[in-house]
């Protein structure tokens, strides 16, 4: 004989107290990672542009000991090989936004890339801004 089925039978869910405890406990989880996580992906981004400004000031470096003269343009550096691509600045996401220094007016030639800087007009979390990197 067969046991009869109940209409309303217990179903082995969560109710909704359960939820709302374990919702709560992971929105705690969160303020406290979410800050941390933020302040590490803008610690990384500052670390990738000074990273990329140190490349781009050795390979203009390297150029003008080699040939004796600046390059006219970012570009040059790669067409000679001195960089293989252009470094994206990490602040702007862009590799066409750095800020060419030319040399000072001592150069005989007066024009070229001396120096670079990154074309960001954010403020990083030193408190100094990009530009000025």
């Amino acid at each position: 004989m067969s046991r009869p089925r109940r209409l309303f039978a217990r179903s082995r869910g969560f109710t909704v107290i359960e939820l709302l405890v374990v919702l709560a406990a992971l929105a705690l989880l969160l303020s406290v990672a979410a800050p941390r996580y933020v302040q590490h992906v803008d610690r990384a981004r500052d670390t990738a542009l000074r990273h990329n400004l140190h490349g781009l000031r050795d390979a203009i470096d390297k150029f003008y000991s080699d040939q004796g003269r600046y390059p006219k343009e970012l570009n040059e550096l790669v067409e000679r090989r001195y960089l293989r691509a252009i470094p994206t600045d990490p602040v702007t996401q862009r590799a066409d936004t750095w800020v060419v220094v030319p040399p000072r007016a001592g150069n005989a030639e007066g024009e070229g890339v001396a120096d670079v800087r990154s074309g960001a007009r954010d403020v990083a979390a030193d408190g100094s801004s990009y530009a000025s990197w």
